[in-house]
């Protein structure tokens, strides 16, 4: 695939005719013209030279597009702000020519229709002299013509090539006006002084200049609000940072960003910008990620713990290893992901093409209908001429050509804002026509790796004692279960479990661990291998229930040298469905889409999930395998029609190529990642449902703009041709006709950028309470918060208890407000937070 800056378009015909051009070179496939953008992608063999001519045969400027020329330096701030330059340079000139025609027009409009129409005053000399009008009129219409001269040239490059465009209709509705002005101003000079204010009446030189005015009005305005449709993405540009502190040899050297290299160590102090991604190997601090994921929330980071560029150290001093740099990393991976969607064309905007090929033409076509129309009619020449002018300044194929770019490239903006990234236009269009969506349960659903959800002490056994076996004996084992038992234990104590020494230790495959701690036997495990070791049960309930959750009891106990034995405890441990999945999973059915889950585990452990999150037996599909989870896609997609996947491992990737949308996790394998459509940036199935909304509101006001082009075109052209007249007498002047024009695209971009005040997490009020679920709130009083580190701790204690399904922290309002699932009591919130050294003054239930 490669793509091309084209410069020189400046309507929907434009672009049909560079694509018609290019569509023609062997070994093209495809080729996707934007207007927006200027920007064109073609796929296939085709040589960049041959690409090149045929653009420049159409009559247009073309070049490598700045994301091909500058990949290797994606940190050069130069290089990636030239589009923004080139933008402000076309308002710049713009705006100084309107100014400057403007200048020309008011007097112009004074004397031509103020004091004909109006009576406004003249000089007495000068009122009643029509020849001297007459020139004033002549000379004051060159000079608004000259400053807009660029219409006349684009117009007829675009005969010349055989591809009449806006321009073309802009230069012959002024030029007719004109070239009519100056027949009846040679005629006049020939005539009696007497005839001269008859031949006066018949001038349209304030046409001319009214129209060139008014256009040119309408592109900076149109201009403006194109500019404002790439804010995000040009936000993006700006969060790149421009230089690297790296350490070297224990000393700190500022250096250009595109100096670092992959391995190099680098330095951030607080407040600094992370300049490429990397790793932490010293210190730790919270680090702001709203940049790129949306989350306001900051992230703690720690030893091992990666991040990335552009997001901005907030507290504690980090020394990293870069491990990506330049266009590798997740900053420069976003920027492509959103110019890519921009630049490529969604399937609704081929109608819109279609028309826009045949529109000039067309226009040209009825314009001269009807002028002669009118003229057989017995209409005077300057009637007729009026008519057909109308006719030509009032079509706009602009709006045509802009009403799917415009409303795609806003889309993405507020997708990768959000941490949303669709990678095509075609993408965001159809994620809001799914009807059925499959669900990968590890790393989707849940949090992927396994987690303590239960500490359980027999009676007479202190917590921290059976936290110290536990840790103990656990950190000598490698297996899964035992890493999350150690993790648990270490954010309880680390340094008090350190205290054990374990002798003797052995691990037993598929049962568990034994040894021995101050002369005592330890034995952990499930209840069989305590059974055969120690010949005692414990818990039998209490593993039944956890079981029957999809959780895993390790069971604690130990005997002393007499050999009476005891129990310990109970750890339960399981792979902890993440907190906002339920409420995701809900909002998704009550959008009448269909939640499978998919998942190779086994069908008791997969129906316990199933029940936590909403889902029904028949929703369930356990012990799937990755051609399974391929096959179970191509089933809902024979019987729903589009079907999306949302998934993280490689062995999705077969099911995420399958789906018509497929949907990968950013924390997920790079395969899966390059496999799917859609990355979500923030991990969360949240995403999924604000994805599915973003992408309805885009094609909704897709539909709309298109329903104006349309509209504006079927109403004004028969309007400006004079078809009402016979009926209502309504006739439409060209400069009301060239008003609307300009108006007609500003409108078209504007309805677009609405887009950017949807609330794309905000549901309908019948699905704000999740089935079955008491939906309870309550508002806490915190005292001691001093910053956005403050509120992460304070959430992430929150989020730690069972039952509490989302958490808003702020340390500006001195509060916490909690959501829960089942009612909990208020001495248990006061105590995670209080634990974390802030003072709760009060809880209050909403």
């Amino acid at each position: 695939m490669q793509q091309f800056h084209v410069s020189g378009m400046h309507c929907a015909a434009c672009s049909t005719r560079v694509e018609k051009e290019v569509a023609k070179v062997p070994g093209v496939d495809a080729v996707s013209v934007n207007l927006l953008m200027n920007s064109m992608i073609v796929e296939g063999v085709a040589s960049e030279g041959a690409i090149i001519e045929a653009v420049e045969r159409a009559g247009y400027k073309v070049g490598l597009s700045e994301h091909d020329a500058t990949k290797q330096h994606i940190g050069n701030e130069q290089e990636k702000r030239v589009d923004t330059k080139k933008n402000r340079t076309e308002i710049g000139g713009l705006r100084n020519r309107l100014i400057l025609s403007l200048l020309f027009l008011i007097p112009h409009m004074y004397v031509s229709m103020g004091h004909s129409m109006w009576g406004w005053p003249l000089p007495k000399w000068f009122a009643h002299n029509y020849m001297a009008l007459a020139i004033v009129q002549l000379l004051l219409a060159i000079i608004v013509m000259f400053l807009n001269r660029q219409f006349f040239v684009n117009g007829v490059k675009g005969i010349i090539y055989r591809a009449p465009n806006m321009d073309t209709l802009v230069s012959l509705g002024a030029g007719a006006s004109f070239g009519y002005s100056l027949v009846m101003l040679f005629i006049m000079t020939g005539s009696d002084k007497a005839e001269w204010e008859h031949f006066y009446h018949d001038f349209y030189f304030e046409s001319a200049a009214m129209i060139l005015t008014l256009i040119t009005l309408g592109k900076l305005l149109e201009a403006l609000s194109k500019g404002k449709t790439t804010d995000a993405l040009q936000g993006l540009i700006a969060l790149a940072p421009k230089k690297a502190t790296l350490l070297i040899d224990e000393k700190e050297q500022v250096v250009d960003i595109a100096v670092v290299q992959t391995g190099d160590l680098f330095v951030v102090h607080p407040g600094e910008s992370i300049p490429v991604d990397g790793v932490v190997i010293r210190g730790q601090s919270a680090v702001d990620e709203s940049a790129l994921t949306g989350e306001s929330i900051p992230v703690d980071k720690v030893l091992d713990d990666t991040v990335s560029a552009a997001t901005i150290n907030q507290s504690g001093y980090l020394v990293c290893k870069a491990t990506k740099v330049g266009e590798e990393t997740m900053l420069a991976q976003i920027i492509r992901m959103v110019q890519d969607a921009a630049s490529t064309k969604a399937k609704i905007s081929k109608v819109a093409d279609k028309v826009s090929g045949i529109f000039v033409p067309l226009v040209l076509f009825i314009a001269c209908i009807t002028l002669v129309v009118w003229r057989i009619s017995g209409g005077t020449v300057g009637f007729s001429l009026t008519r057909a002018i109308s006719v030509l300044v009032i079509s706009c194929p602009c709006a045509l050509g802009l009403a799917t770019p415009v409303a795609i490239m806003v889309a993405s903006g507020v997708g990768a804002r959000h941490g949303i990234l669709f990678k095509n236009a075609s993408v965001l269009e159809q994620t809001g026509k799914v009807r059925a969506i499959a669900l990968d349960k590890t790393g989707t659903i849940t949090m992927g790796e396994p987690q303590v959800t239960d500490f359980v002490p027999c009676e007479g056994v202190a917590e921290d004692y059976l936290a110290k076996v536990a840790y103990s004996m656990e950190k000598m084992s490698e297996h899964p279960l035992a890493k999350a038992v150690v993790t648990y234990c270490e954010s309880r104590n680390a340094s008090r479990c350190e205290t054990f020494s374990v002798k003797e230790f052995q691990s037993v495959a598929g049962n568990g661990l034994s040894g021995q701690i101050n002369n005592r036997k330890i034995v952990c495990g499930n209840q069989r291998y305590l059974e055969e070791v120690l010949g005692i049960s414990i818990f039998d309930e209490k593993i039944e229930m956890f079981a029957g959750d999809g959780k895993t009891p390790l069971l604690f106990a130990e005997q002393d040298e007499t050999g009476e034995a005891r129990a310990l405890g109970l750890i339960a441990v399981a792979d902890v469905i993440k907190k906002d999945s339920r409420r995701a999973i809900n909002e998704l059915q009550q959008m009448n889409i269909r939640v499978v889950m998919l998942t190779g585990d086994t069908e008791k452990t997969a129906h316990a999930i199933g029940r936590q999150i909403g889902l029904s037996s028949e929703d369930i599909v356990a012990g799937v395998l990755p051609d399974g989870k391929e096959q179970v896609v191509k089933e809902l997609r024979e019987q729903y029609g589009m079907v999306a996947m949302v998934g993280d491992g490689i062995n999705d990737a077969p099911a995420l190529m399958a789906a018509d949308v497929g949907i990968a996790m950013v924390a997920g394998t790079d395969i899966a990642i390059d496999a799917a459509d859609v990355v979500l940036l923030k991990n969360s199935l949240k995403d999924m449902a604000a994805a599915i909304r973003l992408s309805k509101a885009t094609l909704r006001t897709i539909y709309e703009n298109l329903f104006w082009a349309f509209i504006y075109n079927v109403i004004g052209i028969p309007l400006a041709a004079g078809v009402f007249i016979p009926l209502f007498g309504w006739k439409l002047s060209p400069m009301f006709g060239a008003a609307a024009m300009s108006l007609s695209s500003f409108c078209v971009v504007m309805n677009a950028l609405r887009l950017n005040l949807k609330n794309i997490y905000k549901t309908k009020k019948k699905d704000d309470k999740i089935k079955g679920d008491t939906a309870m709130k309550k508002t806490m009083k915190i005292e001691g918060m001093m910053c956005g580190h403050c509120e992460a701790r304070v959430k992430k204690c929150l989020l730690a208890i069972e039952g509490v399904t989302e958490a808003i922290v702020s340390h500006e309002e001195n509060k916490a407000v909690v959501w829960m699932e089942t009612s909990i009591d208020d001495a248990v919130l006061k105590k995670a937070v209080e634990e974390q050294d802030y003072v709760v003054v009060s809880v209050t239930e909403n």
